[in-house]
């Protein structure tokens, strides 16, 4: 929240929601148990109990949790259809499991006194480059040096496929980049003003338009946590897409 600075004013400190922390003791080091470590195991824990409670009954009429496995497992499935292909469907599990775990990770970022784990480069950069080495990898094992297809344009003039060439090279090797830091930025920003709205509350005068702020905050929040998973996923598929049809 806001805490007395030493002048008499407020002393905001959004960051410090982030700072990692480790559960027992005061070190961190690589093999201490931290707050990350904790989110991380119930974002997995979340995203395995949605689908096992979901598809344990599979009732005529589906009771809640069935009703979101549903609705996910469609949703999923079809953007896989739409935008790779049938082909791309074998890869059905491994995309349902990165969104399921981006979606929860940035859902339970959102209660209280909780850490968000995909606010660190350091997760959301191990998912890009997770995407990013396999697909790579899935676009050599099926088409061998025809991968290479994909950064020449063939529809392009003779002259222009060369400058074409370096700049596709280029967007290629930055995909995990813009991954990463397109999730872990929204996610952070969100959470700051959340957090800088919160402490304003802190002050009699504007209370009441603070607490509005930070309501409509938490919502749009809300949104954005679902839609960077969508996001995160959709661009997955794209980048599968281009591993089993690499020509232009």
């Amino acid at each position: 929240m806001a805490t007395e600075a030493t002048g008499g004013g407020l002393e905001f400190k959004p960051m410090e929601q982030f700072e990692v922390k480790a559960l027992f003791g005061e070190t961190v080091a690589w093999y201490t148990p931290t707050n990350v470590t904790l989110w991380l195991f119930l974002t997995a824990l979340a995203a395995i109990s949605l689908l096992v409670l979901g598809s344990r009954g599979r009732a005529i009429v589906p009771s809640r949790a069935q009703s979101v496995a549903e609705l996910t497992y469609g949703l999923v499935h079809k953007m896989i259809e739409d935008i790779a292909g049938k082909e791309g469907l074998r890869y059905f599990p491994y995309i349902l499991t990165l969104f399921l775990f981006v979606a929860f990770a940035n859902l339970l970022g959102l209660v209280p006194m909780a850490f968000t784990v995909t606010s660190h480069i350091a997760v959301t950069g191990i998912l890009a480059m997770a995407v990013f080495v396999g697909v790579t990898a899935i676009g050599f094992i099926k088409n061998g040096a025809h991968f290479l297809d994909l950064f020449w344009v063939r529809s392009a003039p003779l002259a222009v496929r060369p400058i074409l060439a370096v700049i596709e090279v280029i967007s290629y090797f930055v995909r995990p980049l813009s991954l990463s830091i397109r999730l872990a930025g929204n996610m952070i920003a969100g959470h700051a003003v959340i957090k800088v709205f919160a402490g304003f509350a802190a002050i009699a005068a504007v209370a009441p338009v603070a607490v509005v702020a930070v309501v409509g905050m938490y919502a749009f929040e809300v949104l954005v946590a679902l839609v960077q998973a969508y996001v995160f996923t959709i661009l997955t598929c794209v980048y599968l897409k281009d591993a089993l049809h690499p020509s232009h």
